[in-house]
């Protein structure tokens, strides 16, 4: 299978504060591939680094190109969705007008209200909240706005930054097997950096642990789950 992402020495600083110290990994196209590690180890500074939001140094390759120097939104209309830590909700507005924001790089109206149909089928709870304000919605139901404000934008790539943050269990396994549903069936690749090992590791095909802004440790994610350093510190076996 293809690499639809392949990062090489990759580093990144913030002002004079480095944080990425050469981190290398890379992605089979389709796949669901987890970056696990204590907070500050440079997660979501990674995420970041993909989409050009920090300062980098080092080579990064989506579907074969070259991306790194590239603006964000550049980025962004060769299909990179970015699911940012915090949702990054536009409050003001209702929940369908988050959900056109996503699809704001596409042409096609038919399209784009296609699209709002599907992602209300993995949604029904955004459908009946459409016309509400997205800063009234709960946290999970924030939480799904910020998946599927992604998905308008027909992604190749999911980059998600801490999607069970906050949220009740109940909740974050409903969005997790949505998040498998939509991998399983539109076969969009996912790179999730999450704070809740197992079900990153149940989640996903691929896991790499960061330490310090260095990759560690790599491999499936069932070999990385019967690790035993990693059951110590990440699973609490």
């Amino acid at each position: 299978m293809a690499a639809i992402l392949e990062v090489s020495n990759l580093h990144a600083a913030y002002g004079p504060t480095r944080v990425l110290h050469g981190i290398e990994f890379a992605m089979e196209d389709g796949t669901i591939t987890t970056l696990l590690g204590a907070n500050g180890a440079g997660k979501t500074t990674t995420l970041r680094a993909l989409c050009g939001m920090v300062k980098t140094q080092g080579e990064v390759k989506f579907a074969g190109e070259r991306i790194d120097g590239k603006a964000t939104e550049d980025i962004v209309r060769k299909g990179i969705a970015h699911v940012p830590d915090g949702r990054g909700t536009f409050v003001n507005l209702t929940t369908e007008e988050n959900l056109r924001l996503g699809a704001y790089t596409r042409r096609g109206r038919d399209a784009v209200e296609s699209d709002l149909e599907r992602v209300y089928g993995y949604f029904p709870r955004l459908q009946e909240r459409r016309e509400q304000q997205a800063g009234t919605l709960s946290g999970g139901e924030q939480q799904m706005l910020a998946v599927s404000r992604a998905l308008m934008l027909r992604p190749k790539l999911m980059l998600l930054d801490e999607p069970s943050f906050g949220l009740a269990p109940l909740i974050v396994r409903e969005l997790f097997e949505i998040l498998r549903t939509v991998n399983a069936k539109e076969k969009v690749s996912m790179l999730v950096v999450e704070q809740n090992a197992a079900m990153a590791l149940d989640l996903a095909d691929h896991a790499y642990l960061i330490e310090t802004g260095r990759v560690v440790l790599s491999g499936t994610a069932d070999q990385i789950k019967s690790n035993d350093a990693v059951q110590r510190s990440y699973l609490g076996y």
